[in-house]
């Protein structure tokens, strides 16, 4: 149980989530044998009923308070819940997990309205996070969602997203690509139409 009680102690003390491989070197072991520790501290948590919880969040490992112990802890900090998510701020985060990275301007295509509310409530609450710049004219922000969208949806990785029927998914892709094409045509044809009722340069001195 050594390894467990050193794992069990770097990642209480630590607060936030480590990176495994970081806890591998610091201990000294392999990330074959941290991911058994892991486990294998994960496993004793639950079967004996203890107020704690460890999270696999990717690459990253995270002690977490038991779900029983919420209420409590609202109780003990005095604080509300976590923010609850509108329709419209739960379809844009849809959008993201699902195409990220993706800039304002595609979600604002398929959804067909302005999402700059949802996405920046999104950042505020720290379920999206900037993701660099798209190399495409004006270099407009990429968004992707973050380590504490994994955390509050309780996913190890994005590869555990809920996946859809692959028909429906093939009809759904299609209408999206047809749609942000059919967006950059329109943006193509605005710039041109703007560029053709520009004056003419004068030559006169």
């Amino acid at each position: 149980m050594k390894g467990e009680y050193i794992l069990e102690g770097i990642l209480f003390a630590m607060g936030s989530s480590v990176s495994k491989n970081l806890i591998a070197e610091v201990m000294e072991i392999s990330r074959e044998k941290l991911d058994y520790l892991a486990e294998s501290l994960a496993l004793e948590y639950e079967r004996t009923g203890r107020g704690l919880r460890l999270l696999s969040l990717e690459d990253r490992l995270q002690l977490s308070s038991a779900e029983g112990c919420y209420d409590a802890l609202i109780k003990m900090v005095k604080k509300p819940g976590a923010p609850a998510l509108t329709d419209v701020v739960l379809e844009t985060l849809a959008i993201i997990a699902y195409k990220q990275p993706v800039t304002k301007g595609d979600i604002e295509r398929i959804r067909g309205v302005s999402s700059d509310h949802a996405v920046n409530r999104l950042v505020e609450y720290g379920l999206v996070e900037e993701a660099g710049r798209q190399n495409a004219p004006g270099r407009p922000l990429l968004f992707k969602t973050s380590e504490e969208f994994l955390r509050r949806f309780q996913l190890s990785s994005l590869d555990r997203l809920p996946q859809m029927d692959p028909v429906q998914y093939q009809e759904i892709a299609s209408a999206v690509e047809a749609e942000l094409a059919a967006g950059e045509q329109g943006d193509r044809l605005v710039a041109q139409e703007q560029k053709s009722q520009e004056p003419p340069l004068s030559l006169e001195v």
